[in-house]
C-alpha cells in the first residue's frame, strides 16, 4: 500500500471543517425575555423560536453543506496519496471558502423573508459556486494522469468521481440564476443540492459493501 503524505493537509483541513461548522450556530440566539425583562411563557416562547425559522433555515442548509463537502474531501483524499505546493495551496483555497460560509449565511438568515432583495442570495450562492469549483480543481489536478493518486488506485472509482463532480458548479450556477430573481427559493435549492449530493456517495458505499470486506484482505487494491 502507498504511503500516504497528505496526513497533515488532512489534519489541517478537518479542523477547519470543524471551525467552520461550529461558526454556523452562533447566528441562533433566543431571547428569552420579553420587553419588561419578564420569562416568556411556553406560548410566547414557542413564537420566539418559531420566529427564528429563517436563521435555523439557513443554518440547516450551510450546515448540510459544509458536512458534505468534509464527506466528498475525506472521500478524494482516499486515492490522493501525494501532494505537492499546487495541491496544497489549492485546498488553502478551499478552506478559505468554507470559513467563509458563515458570513453570507448570517446575512441570509435576515434577507429570506424579503424575496424582493436578492444581494444576500447571490453572495450566498456566488460563495458556494466558488466552493464547488474549487474543490473539482483540486480533483482535477490530483487525478490528471494519476498525478497525484496512489499506484494501485481503483481506475473505476476515480473514473466515478470525476463523472459525479463534473455537475457540481453547473447546479450551483442555476443555483446563483434563481437568486437573482427569488431569495427564498434560493436557499430551499441549496439544502435540495446538499442532500443530492450526500445521496451518490452514500449509494456507492452501500454497493461496496460487500467488495469492502473481500478488498480488505487485498491490501493492493485502493478503494473509494
Amino acid at each position: 500500500m502507498d504511503e500516504k503524505d497528505t496526513n497533515r493537509l488532512e489534519a489541517f483541513s478537518d479542523g477547519v471543517f470543524a471551525v467552520a461548522i461550529t461558526l454556523l450556530v452562533l447566528d441562533i440566539k433566543f431571547n428569552p425575555f420579553d420587553a419588561k425583562g419578564v420569562l416568556w411563557n411556553d406560548s410566547a416562547l414557542w413564537g420566539e423560536i418559531f420566529s427564528q425559522w429563517p436563521t435555523l433555515l439557513a443554518f440547516v442548509t450551510s450546515f448540510f453543506t459544509i458536512g458534505v463537502m468534509w464527506l466528498n474531501h475525506h472521500r478524494v483524499f482516499k486515492h490522493i496519496k501525494h501532494s505537492d505546493t499546487m495541491l496544497l495551496f489549492l485546498n488553502i483555497l478551499l478552506l478559505m471558502i468554507i470559513v467563509f460560509i458563515p458570513v453570507p449565511t448570517s446575512l441570509l438568515a435576515e434577507y429570506v423573508i424579503h424575496p424582493d432583495y436578492h444581494a444576500a442570495a447571490i453572495l450566498y450562492s456566488a460563495t458556494f459556486l466558488a466552493m464547488a469549483t474549487c474543490f473539482n480543481i483540486i480533483w482535477r489536478y490530483a487525478s490528471y494522469k494519476g498525478r497525484l493518486l496512489g499506484t494501485n488506485v481503483d481506475v473505476a472509482g476515480v473514473n466515478k468521481i470525476s463523472r459525479q463532480y463534473v455537475f457540481g458548479p453547473l447546479v450551483y450556477v442555476v443555483a446563483l440564476g434563481i437568486a437573482w430573481f427569488n431569495t427564498p427559493l434560493t436557499i430551499v435549492f441549496s439544502l435540495l443540492l446538499a442532500i443530492f449530493f450526500a445521496l451518490p456517495d452514500i449509494s456507492f458505499r452501500r454497493r461496496g459493501g460487500d467488495q469492502d470486506s473481500i478488498k480488505d484482505e487485498e491490501p493492493a487494491e485502493e478503494m473509494v
